[in-house]
């Protein structure tokens, strides 16, 4: 790739390799000796320098998985070539942070991956990147990094762990949230729910479902940052290693000839479009609407919320995955993987299939060895599980901008009742401990946005429990906060503009009348205009219950609006070409 910097310094100066800024020359003779230092030798200094970033650690099990993977990424790195530079960034378990302020954390680390990936990149001068995670916010952040760069980039998802199994049965670790809920309500025991807590444990990897990691590993493979068929494999298989090692040899096969595909050759409106089109036909995570606008942002392309509406609408459902089926990603793998939900969407004409994939070919052709649909874990289009996709864009005059709803699993869609509002989570998880709600309520969790929290939390917890006492589909719950992608029930998140900036779930009030209707699309607040427009006049921002500095305050000033990815900065200077 071109580098369009000044480097009239270095005559002998290739623009294939900006790691020569590095190693070539008299002065940079001090740079070689620390290279040396490092444990290389002149050949492996002459060659290109490949970045691998992970997430390794013990943060959670996810993080715990991926030491093999990084292993064999670096062989095959060097096996094809190019000199294996490793590092590491940060990762946050979402698991671990809900229900306490430590969830206001979680999104801000996708832009703290980002960054921080992208400060070594550039200041190392290393030539291409490999990014190792699996982990929710893990994986948007490297994709994140990675279209920033515009360096030749390959994604490894870590893997998810085995579902494990109790009294004889297979049961998702989706169960330990809803069984706070269940022993709230008095239908378990909490010892049974601490011993359900100890049987079940099975691998390190990401939690088994299509939730927020398995969502966006499926992203990774439709974008053609990752090999097709590679995101389901279960962390613990040693395959992984293989198709680690294969992926990083043609990661260098791509940088020793043209450096294509770049991730901006990937990310482009088609791409975006086929990413969409997987979230929907697979029961994907809503925090897939938060990631989606922010690497299209990195690309300088405009994709919000309002853009997915129409995809979501029209592409079927076809894979029945947890939390909206009873599958999980390995079950998927075990018939052929994404790529076998990929070419039933082509068939139908819901993927455009002229698009780079990993190795350069076109997906349409990639697909054409790919298993069919077999019918119980993935359905042929025309046989869909539901005609329309897993999440709803619903529009209103209580989210002008837009709110997402996740349908999979779903036999309720629509449902109209009084507002009962909750000035953040925690008084939310108050009542609902106590059960101090109806049903047919519609619950209000608000100042819980991007900018209000600071940090958008997720509220599996909140969510988990309603469901656990049995009133999934007999209450709403609506918010400028976002949701786990294991979160089901009639839950509206993304509600923006958000509180904090003014939006109308600023002005709602107890007894409010709401109507959500999922089948058409809308949510509205049942307030005469009027009366709208005095609260508006009467309103003035709330006071943050607690003085913010160090991180809270940096993200609070720069952060977005949900609906178009919650990002932090300008993004890339817009493509002229509208085709992209």
């Amino acid at each position: 790739m071109k580098n369009h910097e000044d480097h009239s310094a270095s005559e002998h100066y290739d623009p294939a390799w900006r790691s020569k800024e590095v190693t070539q020359g008299l002065a940079r003779a001090p740079h070689r000796w620390q290279l040396r230092a490092t444990g290389l030798d002149d050949h492996s200094i002459a060659q290109p320098f490949i970045g691998v970033a992970h997430t390794l650690g013990d943060v959670s099990p996810c993080s715990q998985s991926l030491q093999s993977q990084v292993q064999a990424a670096k062989l095959g790195i060097e096996v094809g070539g190019g000199t294996a530079r490793e590092f590491s960034t940060v990762s946050v378990s979402d698991v671990l942070s809900q229900q306490h302020d430590g969830m206001r954390y979680s999104l801000m680390s996708r832009e703290v991956i980002a960054d921080s990936v992208e400060l070594v990149m550039r200041a190392q001068r290393y030539d291409a990147l490999v990014g190792v995670g699996a982990c929710d916010k893990t994986i948007p952040g490297l994709l994140m990094a990675m279209v920033r760069l515009n360096l030749p980039s390959l994604f490894l998802h870590g893997g998810q762990m085995l579902v494990g199994w109790h009294q004889g049965e297979q049961v998702n670790p989706l169960r330990m949230f809803e069984g706070v809920g269940k022993v709230q309500s008095g239908e378990w025991s909490e010892e049974y729910l601490e011993q359900l807590g100890r049987d079940i444990v099975t691998t390190s990897g990401a939690c088994p479902g299509q939730f927020s990691s398995g969502t966006a590993g499926s992203i990774a493979e439709v974008l053609g940052f990752s090999p097709l068929g590679s995101s389901g494999i279960p962390a613990a298989f040693s395959v992984r290693q293989a198709v680690a090692r294969q992926a990083a040899q043609q990661l260098m096969r791509n940088v020793l000839s043209n450096g294509r595909p770049l991730p901006r050759d990937l990310v482009t409106r088609k791409g975006l479009e086929n990413a969409v089109a997987i979230v929907a036909a697979t029961g994907g995570s809503t925090n897939a609407t938060l990631h989606l606008p922010a690497i299209a942002h990195e690309a300088g392309i405009a994709f919000s919320l309002i853009d997915m509406q129409d995809i979501l609408r029209r592409t079927p459902t076809i894979a029945s995955l947890m939390p909206g089926g009873p599958y999980v990603p390995f079950d998927l793998h075990r018939i052929g993987g994404v790529p076998v939900v990929m070419k039933a969407l082509l068939a139908g004409g819901y993927l455009h299939g002229d698009v780079p994939t990993f190795d350069g070919r076109l997906l349409q052709d990639a697909l054409s060895e790919a298993p069919e649909p077999d019918g119980e874990i993935v359905r042929a289009h025309n046989t869909p599980f539901r005609e329309t996709g897993a999440l709803v864009v619903l529009k209103g005059n209580l989210a002008p901008d837009g709110a997402v709803i996740k349908i999979a699993g779903l036999s309720t869609l629509a449902l109209e009742g009084p507002a009962r509002v909750f000035e953040s989570e925690a008084e939310a998880v108050a009542a609902i401990q106590a059960r101090a709600y109806d049903e047919g309520d519609v619950l209000v969790i608000r100042n819980e946005g991007p900018h209000g929290g600071p940090g958008m939390r997720e509220m599996l917890s909140v969510t988990s429990a309603i469901v656990g006492q049995g009133r999934g589909q007999s209450v709403v719950l609506i918010t400028d906060g976002r949701f786990s992608g294991g979160t089901r029930g009639l839950c509206v998140g993304h509600v923006s503009p958000e509180a904090s900036q003014g939006g109308p779930i600023a002005l709602v009030r107890n007894g409010d009348r709401i109507r959500v209707d999922a089948v058409k699309g809308i949510m509205e607040w049942l307030v005469p205009e009027q009366e709208i427009q005095q609260r508006k006049a009467q309103w003035t921002p709330r006071a943050r219950a607690h003085a913010i500095n160090g991180i809270d305050e940096k993200y609070a000033r720069l952060v977005g609006s949900a609906h178009s990815g919650a990002v932090t900065h300008s993004g890339a200077v817009a493509n002229s070409n509208p085709t992209t």
